[in-house]
């Protein structure tokens, strides 16, 4: 499965605690595995329905997305509580005969209380920075950072377009909120210990709409 790499060689530019660090001792740590998935196709596009599960298409998105997760073993499964996800996360748990944590943090980026055009305010957010987004976003963004660092065992998340960018920005000092475009199902790999948390590998990249 062809992917857009980005290799962070560890001990040469890991991220400490949301700092970019030198420790050479990185390497010498144990790791933990983090696996981002972006959810499979859904069934409807964006705005047509307020929580869709996944299309035909995107069923087998998943089934190929657990084929490529099950060489790792035993695995912590949590999925975004919105339907889409968490059917992505079904093969694989099935596969591995694991339960599947619901976290609220994992759904898609919170939208503002007063916006009664979501899809509109996405579309104006994603040409933003972080800088420029509200206390909530930011807040929810530091979130998902201090989430991740509170992981203990080798875990699978299966989430949404605009998490895996808060995350993979973060990891590669980036302000735009958009800075890759993960396309359904792709999977972005972490590397974390109890020092740092390290990019390995950014899920494959496609030219597509958040759904």
């Amino acid at each position: 499965m062809a992917r857009w790499r980005i290799f962070s060689p560890i001990g040469a530019s890991c991220v400490f605690r949301g700092k970019l660090c030198c420790n050479r001792g990185c390497k010498d740590r144990e790791m933990t595995e983090i696996f981002l998935v972006r959810h499979g196709e859904a069934a409807a596009k964006w705005g047509e329905s307020p929580d869709p599960g996944l299309s035909p298409l995107g069923h087998e998105q998943a089934a190929a997305a657990s084929q490529a997760l099950t060489e790792y073993g035993a695995l912590h499964l949590i999925s975004s509580p919105l339907l889409r996800a968490k059917e992505t996360a079904m093969p694989l748990a099935n596969a591995l005969g694991a339960g599947v944590e619901i976290v609220d943090l994992y759904r898609e980026i919170p939208s503002p209380l007063d916006c009664d055009d979501r899809q509109g305010w996405l579309s104006q957010m994603m040409k933003q920075s972080w800088q420029e987004q509200s206390e909530v976003i930011r807040d929810w963004r530091e979130a998902l950072w201090d989430s991740l660092f509170e992981l203990e065992t080798s875990t699978v998340i299966f989430t949404h377009f605009m998490v895996i960018n808060a995350v993979v920005s973060r990891l590669t000092n980036v302000d735009a909120t958009v800075c890759c475009v993960p396309d359904n199902c792709s999977i972005t790999r972490l590397h974390k210990d109890d020092m740092a948390l390290n990019l390995v590998e950014v899920g494959r990249q496609h030219q597509t709409h958040v759904n």
